[in-house]
């Protein structure tokens, strides 16, 4: 198990360079001056050519990606352009937030997804099935900003249940569960919908396997039978799946943090994208990065636990 995820981390060290040279390349692309940023609309030319020099903008491109990579490795995020704070500082105070959405919207929408898509199996063409089938597919296709607009309109303003801007506490007061049921109603609800299907055909493919006939024989229970033998095995390409949703789940998180005015990771990268603010933006883009990086490789150490012949592998 340990040699396998030390490969596997091995494999992401590329990869998370590959994102730190892709970020830093797409920052020099946006048309706003830093310098200009930083010294404001009615700076002088030499007060910007003097600020450039400062945070070494007059470099070539390869001198600016391999200061930012060593400082990189000495855990220096750099300082913000706009309010002049360490970028660790303020990417701080927003992770807990963002952690805390994710953690809301996959508390119940990933046993919900499993739970509609086994039914749907069990009771394979019937109503039922057709019904969790076109929920499914409905979901799938609404876009996150349109259904946490609908809720804010309808929850929020009209009916006036639930807040909807901003962040009420953390997750043990019942404010910070107030404030965080429209955020994770919303990232969560698109999350369902591909649980549910790719679950229904796991079910479906294991429900005809001969180990589910042979538990059958034996005299248990469809409950012992669907959850022990069918459910279990099918498991591994859902894992696949919410492994990969969780890592979409970091952009959708961006698009709901902002509509919501939740104080996470997503939100301040827009505004640093916004502002031109190149080392906040940055920073953003690697605290991203490494939770994709992260889920995958917790998905990749659920692989050997749900399946012991990929423990030699």
């Amino acid at each position: 198990m340990l040699r396998h995820v030390l490969q596997r981390l091995l494999t992401t060290l590329p990869v998370m360079l590959g994102v730190l040279l892709i970020g830093f390349l797409l920052m020099q692309v946006v048309p706003t001056d830093p310098a200009v940023v930083r010294a404001g609309p009615t700076a002088t030319a030499d007060v910007i050519a003097a600020i450039r020099t400062e945070l070494g903008l007059d470099q070539p491109l390869y001198v600016q990606f391999g200061i930012y990579v060593w400082r990189l490795l000495h855990g220096d995020l750099g300082v913000s352009i706009i309010n002049n704070m360490p970028v660790t500082q303020e990417l701080g105070g927003t992770i807990g937030p963002t952690l805390e959405l994710m953690f809301a919207s996959l508390f119940w929408a990933i046993p919900l997804g499993i739970l509609l898509g086994t039914v749907a199996a069990y009771f394979r063409g019937t109503v039922l099935d057709r019904a969790i089938t076109a929920l499914s597919v409905a979901g799938g296709s609404v876009p996150v900003f349109f259904l946490g607009l609908m809720l804010i309109w309808f929850v929020g303003f009209r009916w006036q249940l639930l807040p909807f801007t901003g962040r009420g506490g953390p997750l043990w007061t019942v404010e910070g569960w107030q404030a965080i049921a429209l955020p994770a109603l919303t990232l969560g609800g698109v999350f369902v919908a591909p649980v549910a299907r790719m679950t229904r055909t796991a079910v479906l493919e294991v429900l005809g396997a001969e180990h589910v006939r042979t538990a059958r024989a034996k005299g248990l229970t469809e409950r012992a039978v669907v959850l022990h033998h069918a459910l279990r095995n099918a498991l591994i390409p859902v894992v696949t799946l919410i492994g990969l949703q969780i890592g979409f789940l970091l952009g959708g998180a961006v698009v709901t943090e902002t509509v919501f005015s939740w104080p996470g990771v997503g939100r301040l990268a827009v505004g640093a994208i916004l502002s031109a603010d190149f080392p906040m933006a940055q920073g953003t883009i690697i605290v991203l990065s490494m939770g994709f990086i992260l889920v995958n490789l917790a998905v990749d150490v659920l692989y050997v636990a749900l399946d012991p012949r990929m423990r030699g592998a």
